[in-house]
Parts: C-alpha cells; sequence; structure tokens
C-alpha cells in the first residue's frame, strides 16, 4: 500500500529550527553536562546509543506514521508547561536529571502539539526508551549502586561457601582467608544493569506475545541481573587462589563482565522461549513490517495564501504560544543569574580541636573522595571525653550547590562502608539550636558484625536545619529563586556503642556532645 507524505515546505522547516534553537539556548547546559560528564562515566557509556536505536525505530514506523494524519492540539502543553516547570526546578535545585526530564517532556509535548494523540501513540515506545540515554538522580543512582552492591556481594559469598571457600563479607568487602576483595562499582550490577534493562526493554519490544509476558521479560532483567553479578563476584574468589591478583584486573576482569553479559542475553532469550513453549498462543500485536511499507509517496505542498508569510509562519496559535513561553524561559535562564551570592564563611580546617570538655585530634580525607565529594571546605575530627568515650565529627561546607556539586546522605554512603542500619528516622533532641529552634536530626543506629555505632546526621541551610535530601532539593530551588543562595552544610556525629553500656548512655553522650557543638558550627556555617 502508498502511503503519502507531504514534502517539508519552508514554514515547517523554519518552525522547525526555531524549537531547535530554542531547546538548544535553555538546555546547552545539560547536554553539555550530559555528554562530557555523565556519558564517560562507566556506569552510562552505553546511553550514547539510545538515540541512534531510537532513530532506528522511529524509521521502521515511518509508514504506519505518515499514514495517521497530524492533528494540532492544545493538549501538548499537557507536558509542555510541566516541562518548563522542571527546568526551573532543575536549574535552580542544582539537579541535572530535572533539567533532562525537563527536556525530554517539551520534546515530547511539541510532537503531541502538533502530531495530536493518535499519532504520537504510534511512538510511544521510541520516545519511552529516549529516557534511557539518561543518568538516573543522584540519589537514586547512590541507593541502586549501593544495593545492587551488596546483594550481589552476599550472593557471592554465598557461592564461594558453596564451592568451599570460607568467606566473610563486610559490607562490600569480602574475606576469603588468603586475601580480601573489594566489590567496586564495576563489579556492582550496575553497570551491566542498566544496559541489560534497556536491551530486555527492546527484547519485550520486538516479542510477538501478550503483554503479561514481555512485562515479565522486562521485569526478570533486575534478578538476572544480581544473578550473574554474583556469580561474577564469586569467580574471582574462586579463581584467585590459583591466578593471583590477575584475575581482579585488566583483561580477565573485563572480559568477565563481557562474558556475564552475554549470558545476562542468553538467560533472557532463554526464559522468551521457555514462555513460549510452555505458554502457547496465537499471533499477537507487535511491530509488523510490512513490504509495501517502504513505499512512500510525496505529495506537492499546498501553497499558502499570497501576501502572508508571517502568518503562516506564526500560524497555528498553538505554535505561537509554545513559542513565547520557550523563549520567555530562555531569556529569564541567560538574563538572570540566580547563583551569584555566595556569603563568606570560616575556613573547617580551622575548627576548634577544644569544644568544651572534649579534646579532639584532627584527621584527613583522601584524595580520591576529595574529588568525588567536591565541597568547599571539611573538617573531620576524633573528640575525646575525660571519661576516654569518643565522638567522631565531620562536617562539610559548600558555598553553592551547583549542578552536579551537592551534598550527599549519609544514609548512601554509610552502609556501603558495611554498617546495616537497624533504626533509623527523624528525632527531636532535648534542647533548641543557637538560633531558638527545636533541634531536629537524622537518626540512625548502626551494626556491623558485633560492633554497633549511633549516628546523628543534620544539614543546615541558610538558617534552616534539614533532615533529609527532598527538603534540600525543595529549599534548594526556593531559596536560589528568592535569596540567590545555595550554600548549605552537612554535618554527621557518630559514637560507639560500647559494649559495657547501653544504647541510651551513647544516646546521651551524642546529645551532650551535639548540644556543645552546635552553636561553635554557627560560627563557621553561614546563616
Amino acid at each position: 500500500m502508498t502511503q503519502s507524505l507531504t514534502v517539508l515546505s519552508p514554514s515547517r522547516f523554519l518552525k522547525g529550527a526555531l524549537y531547535i534553537a530554542l531547546c538548544a539556548g535553555i538546555y546547552a547546559s545539560a547536554y553539555e553536562w550530559l555528554v562530557t560528564k555523565d556519558w564517560i562515566r562507566d556506569d552510562y557509556s552505553s546511553c550514547f546509543l539510545v538515540p541512534i536505536i531510537v532513530l532506528y525505530l522511529l524509521w521502521e514506523k515511518r509508514a504506519e506514521m505518515f499514514a495517521t494524519p497530524s492533528v494540532v492540539t492544545w493538549r501538548g502543553f499537557f507536558m509542555i508547561v510541566p516541562g518548563i516547570v522542571f527546568f526551573w526546578l532543575g536549574e535552580l535545585s542544582g539537579e541535572y536529571f530535572t533539567l533532562y526530564l525537563s527536556s525530554w517532556m517539551v520534546f515530547v509535548g511539541i510532537l503531541w502539539m502538533h502530531w495530536g494523540w493518535a499519532k504520537l501513540r504510534k511512538a510511544a515506545f521510541p520516545l519511552l526508551f529516549l529516557l534511557g540515554m539518561f543518568p538516573l538522580p543522584n540519589a537514586v543512582n547512590g541507593f541502586l549502586t549501593l544495593k545492587l552492591k551488596l546483594i550481589s556481594s552476599r550472593l557471592g559469598v554465598e557461592m564461594m561457601r558453596l564451592y568451599g571457600l570460607s568467606a566473610y563479607r563486610e559490607g562490600n568487602v569480602i574475606d576469603v582467608g588468603f586475601t580480601k576483595l573489594q566489590v567496586v562499582d564495576a563489579c556492582s550490577g550496575l553497570r551491566y544493569f542498566i544496559p541489560l534493562l534497556m536491551l530486555a526493554a527492546l527484547l519485550a519490544y520486538y516479542y510477538r506475545a501478550a503483554r503479561w509476558k514481555r512485562a515479565l521479560v522486562i521485569i526478570s532483567a533486575v534478578p538476572v541481573s544480581v544473578l550473574t553479578n554474583g556469580l561474577r563476584i564469586a569467580s574471582v574468589g574462586i579463581l584467585y587462589q590459583f591466578w593471583g591478583p590477575m584475575v581482579a584486573e585488566g583483561f580477565f576482569h573485563d572480559f568477565s563482565g563481557w562474558f556475564i553479559f552475554m549470558a545476562s542475553i542468553a538467560i533472557l532469550l532463554a526464559e522468551m522461549w521457555l514462555l513460549k513453549r510452555f505458554f502457547p498462543e496465537g499471533a499477537v500485536g507487535g511491530p509488523v513490517h510490512s513490504p509495501d511499507s517502504d513505499r512512500v509517496a510525496l505529495h506537492p505542498v499546498t501553497p499558502l495564501p499570497a501576501g502572508s508569510p508571517l502568518r503562516g509562519l506564526l500560524m497555528p496559535v498553538q505554535f505561537a504560544t509554545a513559542v513565547l513561553l520557550l523563549g520567555t524561559t530562555l531569556a529569564f535562564s541567560q538574563g538572570i543569574n540566580f547563583r551569584e551570592h555566595v556569603p563568606p564563611s570560616r575556613a573547617l580546617d580551622q575548627f576548634p580541636l577544644s569544644v568544651g570538655e572534649w579534646q579532639g585530634t584532627r584527621t584527613s580525607m583522601e584524595q580520591i573522595y576529595l574529588d568525588a565529594l567536591k565541597f568547599d571546605s571539611y573538617a573531620m575530627v576524633d573528640y575525646r571525653a575525660p571519661t576516654g568515650k569518643t565522638v567522631s565529627f565531620y562536617t562539610a561546607y559548600y558555598g553553592s550547590q551547583r549542578k552536579g556539586e551537592s551534598i550527599h546522605s549519609p544514609s548512601t554512603c554509610l552502609p556501603g562502608s558495611g554498617w546495616a542500619f537497624e533504626e533509623s528516622g527523624e528525632t527531636r533532641l532535648p534542647f533548641n539550636a543557637s538560633d531558638g529552634q527545636p533541634m531536629r536530626v537524622s537518626r540512625a543506629f548502626m551494626k556491623k558484625g558485633d560492633d554497633q555505632e549511633l549516628t546523628y546526621y543534620w544539614f543546615p541551610q541558610r538558617g534552616r536545619t534539614l533532615t533529609n535530601i527532598y527538603q534540600l532539593k525543595l529549599y534548594g530551588f526556593w531559596d536560589a529563586l528568592t535569596r540567590q543562595r545555595t550554600d548549605g552544610a552537612l554535618v554527621r556525629v557518630i559514637t560507639p556503642v560500647y559494649r559495657s553500656e547501653p544504647v541510651s548512655a551513647a544516646e546521651a553522650r551524642l546529645q551532650a556532645f551535639t548540644r556543645q557543638i552546635e552553636p561553635v558550627l554557627a560560627r563557621y556555617i553561614p546563616n
């Protein structure tokens, strides 16, 4: 069957060019970060393939889409307007994923506005698949990395024990007697989990079966990834005793990762075959390619009424409205500096070593962590009371929490070193902070083997004391908009729960220390 295609008219070309220019101006810095920072990270190095795959998927559906008439509709603004809101949320709160999501929403909204819902539905899967080109938010990425790393480590240890090795896991460090193996991010599962999940989505797209089977293929990518990466970790521990460190680095390490990824694909394909074998069904919907679908006839453009080139360019009114919204957003984003005010602060490396009865010893952080955390200054001090009991104190100050440079919550860092949160949540301390407000902190009771610790942490942010990362993002957006400030700090205090004392004694010690240290902090962190 021959389909019809309208030749691209000059007005349509100019409209497309105007959209591209406006969106490029709005999202240039975000996509520069995406290409030069996010896509070179090993976890997301395959994301650059996603736009190429999407173009191919759209090319496959070209005949079906050309056969569906376009209908200009205001409903596209259901995506465009929230997309612009997300832009300001991301720009002012310093979260790149929000900017990426904003660009996707604006793009889909423009297509919806010019195509109509019926035509947009034809491209639903490619457009949803396009989201795979964006790395996950930092909070989700850290949480997912940590969970997969710990699950893979635990599973790898059990496999080693089944083989006969005496293996012991402490967080992401595995002790096999003759050596200790650290499960770094390359072995955590995330590096292959994201590509495997996207590949599972593609397999399900081409899998001509019932929807529940397609969904099962996608969902099963999660346990398959965890299982195969656990097997990879176990293989390193088992072969280490024969071949030494070479199995954990270099060619063998990279080859084992590739081999495990290919094994994961084989498992998914075997799952699809088993579903077809034991749950047969007739032909069902799926991507269909007709031999005649490649034949697309070109039809001339209906000429515009004479003397109305500008009217033709600005029509329909939905286009003019979208251009006005995007142009206004571009003008404000380029014309106003929302991050110009960074208040002066005292360097935290001069934080006092004597606080009340507590005497401290300053410690330092390795350069690898300094490069990753990107704070302006920090202090790490181990304080000791006259009784000999200790409290570990850490604070870091960020003068400007720009995109890609923001505070990391201890809730995602501490478990990675082997500490399990037995209890966690917000608590109110029995005294007020230096600003006269009730002192609220996040509290966690942690265990690692026979060791126990109690920790408080909170986020002093421009006169507020916040207790979770979501509050940080919300107030970061609001204060950037209304106060031109995004500075803030993280404070964390930890004390051991000694074996000769109850948890209540450690609680009292930590509260007493917090009460003494909080007024001192106020002199170093701007209000």
